[in-house]
């Protein structure tokens, strides 16, 4: 299986400190799935690799000619993927606005049929976990169906260094062991789907919308 995991983040300043605590998250997922899931790919795409124009234009509202060469590449990684990964912080009690504004660049029909995972974290007590919630409801849209475990991480910076690695007196095996029952649902149902594409192309099953919004109405 190929896994995109997105983290999330763009902030790479201080205060508050450690700046840039997503990538320790991020890192320590990365190390924990590739210690589990050796014979899969997995592939970090990190937000802040990708400067976005002030003024909002997806990627499917450029000519294929146009295209700004990191959407175009981004846009055919996020087609050829089996599952994702979504590493966020927790923001007035929603998703990042720089992961949503990411996402919000292509059509759904890249993500659509396809599993995804979700991973929070924050500095303080509660891991953000409230982000979590409205992560399902955004991620079902894109039709990257959330599994049902997911992985919070509470005071980050006191669990995972700036490598990702885990930091003295706390345990890498419960870790990497609660890490992966979030990874193994995201395996099953990557494998399930594209196992069952293979039969029947939902793409085929069902049209994606490319005229207009009224495409959705009822009759």
């Amino acid at each position: 299986m190929k896994i995109l995991m997105f983290l999330g983040t763009v902030r790479d300043s201080t205060p508050p400190r450690p700046a840039r605590l997503g990538k320790r998250v991020a890192k320590a997922c990365l190390a924990s799935f590739s210690s589990q899931y050796g014979d899969h790919d997995i592939e970090l795409v990190d937000a802040l690799d990708y400067p976005l124009e002030a003024i909002f234009k997806p990627h499917f509202s450029y000519s294929k000619s146009q295209a700004p060469s990191e959407l175009d590449e981004l846009a055919k990684k996020i087609a050829s993927a089996d599952g994702y990964i979504m590493v966020s912080p927790e923001y007035n009690h929603s998703m990042s606005p720089a992961l949503a504004n990411l996402l919000n660049h292509f059509g759904s029909s890249l993500f659509s049929y396809k599993p995804s995972a979700i991973v929070t974290y924050s500095a303080g007590q509660w891991g953000g976990m409230r982000a979590a919630i409205g992560m399902r409801t955004f991620l079902s849209e894109l039709g990257c169906l959330p599994v049902s475990s997911m992985i919070h991480v509470p005071k980050a910076q006191d669990v995972f260094s700036e490598e990702g690695d885990v930091l003295e007196g706390e345990n890498q095996a419960e870790w990497f062991g609660y890490f992966g029952r979030t990874f193994k649902q995201l395996i099953w149902w990557a494998q399930a789907a594209t196992k069952h594409k293979a039969q029947c192309d939902p793409q085929d099953m069902i049209k994606a919308f490319t005229q207009d919004p009224s495409q959705r109405n009822a009759p």
